[in-house]
């Protein structure tokens, strides 16, 4: 299965530069993909996927129907990308269809409702997704990589090889902005870490210019709590340091005002870590009615705090509620459901023009 094959049957498409929650996801199912398709990655790369090859090479590869299919199937999940695989089927006329990807649980701004109003099948994460979309082909929950993110055996042991301080770590990862309940997970950690003086608490994630005002008045809080050396804003961390990360950690903790899906959850999940989360995106559903993780209310950080206390202070608890995560993640959300759910979109596509 090589990128520069004449007979590609798939083109995954990644043209953001930055790796984001998309990334994350795509990248994952590409790693399923790649053991089943003829394919080509275009646009940026993905960690452990084929080289990527332009948009130009894409459309190249594009130009005949590969052996035993009728078509090429372009899997988009971004506006540029519907754009790209829009020309190549209706400009240039090539033998395209043209799957896309949902995970927003909002109503679509006019521009992107037209163009997924183009596409030839969509794949909604969720119901509730898939209540803002047409032409909904399947609902495939996105899924975890359990062969990626697997626990630690000495978690006091991971933590401590991080280099990151303390006996104890809980991390809130995303980018750094208002939606992302970065400011939540601060105040939260103001009550919280005074209470436990082994824990280090880290915010993960980039924040962009625009946003870099919002991240000098976090840390400035931080700083006038004395905390500075245990509440740590690290930057983006390279997704391949990822799974390392998560094997080290004791509680993941998201507080978004809004999450179309939400991986990180998962993530932690697959790593034997529980989570403490608000009710956005999926994570009631992967909390398991309390059983892998705790939803707490909106704008909230003592109820946080409190959570976070009841799980830490509590060894059983935590150690239960570890092993549920990790069942859950392998039986329940697992990268290779979601794959076989993608791959019988594709083959009902292929099989409506064989």
């Amino acid at each position: 299965m090589t990128a520069q094959s004449p007979r590609t049957e798939l083109i995954v498409t990644n043209f953001n530069k930055n790796f984001t929650g998309v990334s994350a996801t795509a990248a994952a199912v590409l790693r399923q993909q790649m053991q089943q398709y003829d394919l080509a990655l275009a646009g940026q790369a993905l960690p452990h996927g084929p080289d990527p090859i332009t948009k130009r090479a894409a459309f190249k590869l594009s130009r005949r129907a590969p052996d035993g299919r009728p078509f090429v199937i372009w899997h988009v999940r971004r506006n540029p990308e519907m754009r790209a695989a829009l020309w190549a089927r209706d400009v240039l006329r090539l033998p395209v269809r043209i799957v896309f990807t949902s995970a927003a649980q909002r109503r679509h701004s006019a521009y992107p409702r037209w163009l997924i109003s183009r596409m030839d099948a969509i794949i909604a994460t969720t119901e509730a997704a898939a209540t803002y979309v047409p032409n909904v082909r399947a609902v495939v929950p996105h899924g975890v990589d359990t062969d990626v993110f697997t626990p630690a055996q000495n978690r006091a042991l991971a933590w401590e090889r991080l280099g990151y301080g303390g006996k104890t770590g809980i991390a809130s990862i995303g980018r750094v902005r208002p939606e992302k309940g970065t400011d939540r997970f601060v105040q939260a950690m103001l009550r919280l870490l005074p209470d436990h003086p082994d824990m280090t608490a880290l915010v993960i994630g980039r924040a962009s210019s625009a946003h870099a005002t919002f991240l000098n008045g976090l840390k400035e809080q931080t700083a006038k709590a004395g905390l500075s050396d245990r509440l740590l804003f690290t930057g983006e961390i390279p997704a391949a340091e990822m799974p390392k990360l998560m094997r080290g950690l004791s509680a993941v903790v998201q507080l978004p005002r809004y999450e179309g899906y939400g991986m990180t959850p998962l993530e932690g999940m697959a790593s034997g870590v529980p989570f403490v989360a608000t009710d956005a995106g999926s994570y009631r559903a992967f909390s398991r009615d309390g059983q892998t993780g705790t939803i707490v209310p909106e704008d909230a950080p003592e109820d946080t705090a409190d959570a976070l206390n009841a799980l830490l202070a509590d060894p059983e608890r935590l150690v239960a509620q570890a092993e549920a995560a990790r069942k859950a993640a392998v039986e329940l959300f697992s990268i290779k459901a979601e794959a076989q759910g993608i791959a019988k979109v594709y083959d009902s596509l292929w099989q409506a023009q064989a």
